[in-house]
């Protein structure tokens, strides 16, 4: 296995992989549940079944966090055969939800004097 290169993006970050396997072997790790459950448990998933699926191309889970603020994500796995007959595997996790664009552009001080509201 070859670590590519990593991309950060506003919401998330992009992962790419050279690897030796063949792409049918990769696609059946990922998107056959007994398989991806080695590394991939059903726990960490909103809904254990995808959320979309291209056939031996292209397969998007959504994630929740187990704790608060149990921000959600999608995680997109795509391959594709590589030169030397392996697979080239690209892993976009992005975040997703209103609270985390929220969450993402509130300041955690932003100086401004407390107030009260009158009941």
């Amino acid at each position: 296995m070859n670590h590519g290169k990593i991309e950060e993006q506003k919401n998330g970050i992009e992962l790419e992989y050279e690897l030796d396997e063949p792409p049918q072997k990769v696609w059946r790790a990922i998107s056959i549940p007994e398989f991806r459950e080695h590394w991939l448990p059903k726990e960490a998933l909103a809904d254990p079944e995808a959320d979309s699926v291209t056939p031996g191309e292209e397969i998007r889970y959504r994630m929740r966090d187990s704790a608060p603020p149990f921000l959600e994500s999608t995680v997109t796995f795509r391959i594709a055969p590589n030169a030397v007959g392996g697979t080239s595997l690209r892993i976009i996790h992005e975040m997703t939800g209103a609270r985390f664009d929220r969450m993402a552009t509130a300041a955690a001080n932003n100086n401004s004097l407390p107030f009260m509201l009158a009941a």
